[in-house]
């Protein structure tokens, strides 16, 4: 099952900025992530906060996704909006989950096939299992960032991590303690996610047996 994240009217095939032929791949249904893949932005929680499970859930099945579903993933951003439905799959229990490479624009410049025609999307059944093991609370990260029990690693470009530029949230800087990766340089001059050997050369740094939580402005490019 192939799920398309990107904005909706692109899906559709009513606007494209971006690409020579407007639409999606076929077979692919959508998932918008502020409506689907987050829940309502609140006083806590941030501007992605994540779904309801139960909620989530109840969309992959109603857009026919069932639990033994093999899925792909894919976006227009770099792989950042699958990626965040990878994790959230995943979070759920299931495994069967992939993320595309390059995403939609490379689908498009090999002259694969494109379509406005939405599927037929017969209704299935998908049970889910948290990992609660996957995700960390406030009280976790302040706990790291006072004892170093976990690396913190902020997901942010440079310039918003060293406060020198912060045109969204509230206070520039980051968390202390943390270390700066940005989510793009896991991305090589083409938008292909780089190597198992140059990701390694990259994060040897950190521990691999050790405890990393990942946070970045809103909860997406972590």
């Amino acid at each position: 099952m192939l799920i398309d994240s990107r904005d909706a009217r692109r899906y559709a095939g009513l606007e494209e900025p971006i690409d020579a032929k407007a639409g999606h791949i076929p077979g692919a249904v959508y998932l918008d992530l502020e409506k689907d893949l987050s829940a309502p932005v609140t006083e806590h929680g941030g501007r992605h906060p994540l779904p309801d499970p139960a909620m989530l859930a109840g969309r992959l099945a109603k857009a026919g996704i069932g639990s033994n579903a093999r899925i792909i993933a894919y976006d227009d951003q770099g792989g950042m909006n699958a990626s965040r439905l990878w994790w959230l799959l995943r979070y759920m229990g299931h495994e069967q989950v992939y993320v595309m490479d390059e995403g939609f624009s490379a689908w498009q410049s090999a002259k694969f096939p494109v379509t406005t025609d939405v599927p037929i999307q017969i209704p299935s059944s998908f049970e889910w299992s948290l990992q609660p093991q996957m995700l960390a609370s406030v009280e976790d990260v302040q706990h790291a960032s006072a004892s170093g029990s976990a690396v913190l690693i902020d997901s942010r470009d440079a310039r918003r991590y060293a406060g020198l530029e912060e045109p969204i949230d509230a206070k520039a800087g980051h968390i202390p303690g943390a270390v700066n990766y940005f989510w793009k340089d896991v991305l090589d001059w083409d938008g292909r996610w780089t190597d198992t050997g140059v990701l390694e050369e990259r994060f040897s740094k950190l521990d691999k047996d050790g405890a990393i939580i990942v946070y970045c402005g809103s909860g997406v490019s972590a």
